[in-house]
């Protein structure tokens, strides 16, 4: 366990040699991922987002610092999104299962919550003209959209939803065909970026009992996942099973047993504390009603 820890510290540093298969390489040789399915859909969301917020702050007087905070939250998971899918980390999370795991938790537990709360939908139809906001705004309300979407978004659904998303897609035969296959992993990601903004969405606007309720299952849903990798005794993936030796030393198991402890702790208290936080807010308001 205390080599899994120093590992851990020494893979979240950065340092300055990765040994894989026997051989070391410098972080330089780890490319950084400049493909057009990924790095042009990011492009186009930061330009329509920008579009439509620069229109909002010229037509808005009194109510730019929500923008502004709302512009923050989305520059900061649009980040957040772009590093861990296209920096150097995505390349090596092929040959280690940890910082695979990392890639994820980036993806899941910071990017999808900023972005949810930034409210982005409103700021992307700005975007547009005027006529094709309109268009949009009566497609979205349009009952064959709405109904549907009124399902998906409910908290308790969307629930379920990511942590179906969490459990399927690392089933070892799903799991190993996304490493081999690149349009499975693009598939895997954007069903764990989906899941989680409607998820984030879901609790940001359900009753406080409800979103703490759906937080805390989703701790238990993704830690018991996480256990379970970590305390295997032996690897689940047979694609880094097959690499040897991972970075910094770490046999696949080790590499499997630290990947499941970042799913596992971090992933599970960032849950149980955003519920804890939410519980929290909820009584103080009460008993400020109560004393008024």
């Amino acid at each position: 366990m205390v080599r899994l820890a120093t590992s851990l510290l020494m893979i979240m540093a950065a340092g300055p040699a990765w040994a894989h298969a026997g051989h070391n390489h410098g972080v330089e040789s780890i490319p950084w991922t400049w493909d057009p399915g990924v790095t042009v859909p990011l492009g186009l969301s930061a330009v329509f987002y920008a579009a439509g917020f620069a229109r909002l702050f010229q037509r808005t007087k009194g109510g730019r610092q929500g923008l502004v905070r709302s512009g923050a939250l989305f520059a900061g998971g649009w980040l957040l999104l772009a590093l861990a899918v296209v920096s150097p980390l995505h390349e090596a999370g092929e040959r280690s299962f940890t910082l695979h795991m990392i890639e994820h938790e980036i993806i899941m537990l910071i990017a999808a919550p900023l972005l949810a709360l930034s409210n982005p939908i409103a700021t992307f139809l700005w975007a547009f003209p005027r006529d094709a906001r309109q268009a949009l705004t009566n497609l979205g309300h349009a009952r064959f959209v709405a109904s549907p979407w009124r399902v998906l978004s409910d908290p308790v659904i969307a629930t379920l939803l990511q942590g179906l998303a969490m459990w399927l897609w690392h089933a070892p035969a799903l799991f190993d065909r996304a490493l081999e296959h690149p349009v499975w992993h693009v598939a895997q990601h954007l069903s764990f970026l989906f899941s989680a903004l409607l998820f984030w969405w879901a609790v940001a606007r359900a009753r406080p009992t409800t979103a703490a309720m759906c937080l805390f299952v989703t701790s238990l849903v993704g830690g018991a996942l996480g256990a379970l990798m970590a305390l295997s005794s032996s690897p689940w993936y047979a694609v880094y099973a097959a690499m040897g030796m991972a970075p910094f030393g770490l046999t696949p198991q080790q590499d499997q047993q630290l990947a499941g402890l970042l799913m596992w702790i971090p992933g599970g208290l960032v849950h149980a504390g955003a519920a804890l936080f939410i519980l929290g807010r909820y009584l103080q308001a009460t008993e400020r009603r109560h004393a008024a």
